[in-house]
């Protein structure tokens, strides 16, 4: 399979919706509102890394990082996802292509770290582990996950963009 990795265009809007949303419309802990996040985080400018999977002139998987906010005034922290892959093709490979794109493009900014919420299984093989002090309130500590790329662990709440609650 010959997959091609770039930054998101203007073209690509409409197809990262419709990619997304197939992506996460069996997802049992979804709240399939997740394409209306990745919108929401684009007008508000905050998508500070979305890149496309491209197969064949086709987008088959995107992945959207955005600034996140901790209460101890830490800086440089962002927060990846979502994640998608058309269902299809999940299993291929092509989510773990876009992770380590994703972190590459981070590392690259001199970003301190990275947070997400996912299942532990998965996302340890690319770092992430759960860091005790660092919380994302009202979820299962098991699933927030942190991966430090610079400097020292900070101990904080951590809080994403209001875009995280769109709904339309």
């Amino acid at each position: 399979m010959t997959l091609t990795l770039r930054h998101e265009t203007e073209a690509d809007i409409t197809a990262i919706e419709r990619l997304t949303a197939d992506a996460f419309r069996t997802a049992p802990h979804s709240s399939h509102t997740e394409q209306f996040i990745v919108n929401a985080l684009r007008r508000a400018g905050q998508l500070s890394v979305s890149l496309v999977a491209e197969k064949d002139g086709e987008l088959v998987g995107h992945v959207a990082v955005s600034p996140v906010t901790l209460s101890s005034g830490a800086h440089g922290w962002y927060g990846l996802g979502p994640i998608s892959v058309l269902p299809a093709l999940q299993g291929r490979g092509i989510g773990s292509h876009l992770m380590h794109a994703a972190l590459a493009e981070l590392r690259a900014m001199g970003a301190a770290g990275c947070v997400l919420l996912g299942e532990p299984g998965y996302y340890g093989r690319f770092g992430f582990a759960v860091q005790p002090g660092l919380e994302l309130p009202g979820v299962p500590a098991e699933y927030f996950q942190a991966l430090l790329l610079e400097g020292e662990w900070p101990v904080a709440e951590v809080s994403y963009h209001k875009a995280f609650e769109a709904t339309a």
